[in-house]
């Protein structure tokens, strides 16, 4: 017993130690981010923006596939009507996103958003920044402080003596201590490129020097569906797993449901939030007997109406069986024309093929 509570004990200090058991806890709306909060998930509108039933429609659609904090971007002033119909409406906070014109960001914390994101680079400088703070704390909202490769100050891009992700991280890491200097600590960080090592290289800099600051992680313009997915999983992966990141995006050129589901099939896979099903399956080989591929597609399809974290193994023979998918809470292993059902490791009872996907919708129906 003495060993089991000092393990207990260890693995508590460890969870402490995590830099996101360390950030401070800021509020977006009802959403609590920092602080050992879970990591919050994200996406952005892609609707018109001045169409507010279509970034409503959108938004009903993101909450639906778990997002939990949504941006809309504002790009002129005639936008901010929409906005506020928006945020009045709509069922998760909504962000304001803005560059360019501190008076949209100062207008936009007055209608009804519950943060801010800016970057104080391309916002008119520290001045204007001031005046943004100003309107955060008024309306007790919190702000994102966003930095892009492609957006820093041009002295400090200018220098020959700093790597990229020192410049990125310098950057954030000033403009926390301005909003500091004010006497306003309702801050998140970002500092995001396309490119996935300086993206690690940079939060994990900021992680070390900022170590009370949530941050928001995320590699931008990570590109199509398939491209991006992989580039955003292996970086933010990385970050994830030792820690790093309050609140994620997975960034994609495609439907913004997509962001949110790859957000959620990231984070079960590294054990820290589970929302829907995960389907273990194995790549076939030549003892394979069934269309599996076919098989798996049709289960994965059928999932995507469950709202339960189970784990659903899609077997292709006796090798890759119960044995190899023993912690699943219901899965088939098959066999000539045929399928087994087990659970959790038990033999349920055999089905022919063309049974299998009802047979395991059956069960996962009794979980």
């Amino acid at each position: 017993m003495e060993e089991e509570r000092s393990g207990k004990g260890a693995a508590d200090e460890a969870v402490r130690a995590r830099p996101n058991a360390r950030t401070r806890r800021v509020m977006v709306g009802e959403v609590p981010v920092g602080g050992g909060a879970p990591c919050a998930v994200q996406s952005m509108l892609n609707a018109a923006a001045d169409d507010a039933a279509a970034n409503l429609a959108q938004i009903e659609r993101l909450a639906e596939a778990g997002c939990e904090i949504v941006r809309m971007a504002i790009p002129r002033k005639a936008c901010l009507g929409t906005f506020e119909a928006v945020c009045k409406a709509s069922p998760l906070p909504v962000v304001a996103d803005i560059h360019f014109d501190a008076d949209i960001a100062i207008e936009a914390a007055r209608r009804g958003a519950a943060k801010l994101r800016i970057n104080p680079g391309n916002i008119g400088g520290l001045a204007e920044t001031d005046r943004v703070i100003a309107a955060a704390r008024e309306a007790r909202i919190p702000i994102r402080i966003g930095v892009n490769a492609g957006s820093l100050d041009s002295e400090l891009a200018a220098r020959s003596d700093m790597t990229l992700p020192e410049k990125l991280a310098r950057s954030a890491a000033d403009y926390v201590k301005h909003f500091e200097e004010q006497g306003f600590y309702d801050i998140v960080v970002s500092a995001k490129a396309h490119d996935v090592m300086t993206t690690v290289l940079t939060y994990r800099m900021l992680s070390a020097e900022i170590p009370d600051v949530p941050l928001h992680i995320g590699v931008t313009e990570a590109g199509t569906l398939f491209q991006g997915i992989v580039k955003s999983a292996s970086g933010l992966g990385i970050l994830l797993e030792s820690g790093i990141g309050d609140t994620l995006r997975i960034s994609l050129t495609d439907d913004p449901v997509e962001e949110v589901r790859a957000c959620w099939t990231l984070l079960a896979a590294l054990d820290l939030r589970r929302r829907s099903p995960e389907i273990i399956s194995c790549p076939t080989c030549g003892r394979c007997q069934v269309d599996l591929i076919a098989l798996a597609k049709e289960v994965e399809a059928r999932l995507r109406s469950v709202d339960l974290p189970v784990k659903v193994a899609v077997m292709g023979c006796v090798v890759n069986g119960p044995g190899e998918a023993a912690d699943a809470d219901i899965g088939v292993a098959c066999g000539k024309g045929s399928g087994v059902i087990f659970a959790q490791g038990e033999t349920l009872r055999k089905v022919e093929e063309g049974a299998i996907v009802d047979a395991l919708m059956e069960e996962i129906g009794r979980l």
